[in-house]
């Protein structure tokens, strides 16, 4: 009997015919002052995707943490996006500048890996797309920096077949 180990914070869920991975990328506790004390709540972001080009990402907020995941991934399989994609990685370059964070992807060779940082490493590997690099500047906030990797996918434009190669190889 194989037996697969799966991670504490990913999970694996049977949704028809298509298999979606969900990981938590955030838990944070909010407390607010009331007149009786604090209220203390907590939000949820994670994200969802098939490994098959298509992702989600969600916000769940709640008065404890599991139903603040639940909300989370019930809305991100709700908003999921398809990505353009050509050989386990990006169709081509993408800069983007989304609120405080400026971001730049680049496609990379078969066998490169994913050479990104922070939360774009687990969207991009959910999504599918395996050799990749890239750089978040100008914000460590975790929340701007998904929704900034979410905004460039959705930039990606599939190429034309008579195109010219995605990176091209020097002859040194």
């Amino acid at each position: 009997m194989d037996i697969k180990k799966i991670p504490a914070n990913k999970e694996n869920i049977q949704n028809g015919d298509q298999k979606i991975e969900e990981q938590v990328l955030l838990i944070r506790r909010v407390s607010k002052k009331i007149p009786g004390g604090n209220y203390v709540t907590f939000s949820a972001l994670v994200v969802v995707g098939n490994k098959k080009g298509k992702v989600g990402i969600g916000m769940g907020r709640g008065l404890e943490v599991p139903p603040a995941i639940q909300k989370a991934i019930a809305y991100a399989k709700k908003h999921m996006i398809t990505i353009q994609m050509k050989k386990n990685t990006i169709t081509h370059q993408v800069k983007l500048k989304y609120k405080s964070a400026f971001l730049l992807l680049k496609p990379a060779p078969e066998g490169t890996g994913l050479k990104v940082g922070s939360v774009a490493r687990v969207i991009l590997d959910l999504a599918g797309i395996y050799n990749a690099s890239g750089k978040i500047i100008g914000s460590r906030n975790q929340v701007v920096n998904t929704y900034a990797v979410i905004k460039a996918l959705q930039q990606l434009k599939s190429r034309p077949k008579g195109d010219r190669p995605l990176v091209e190889k020097s002859h040194e």
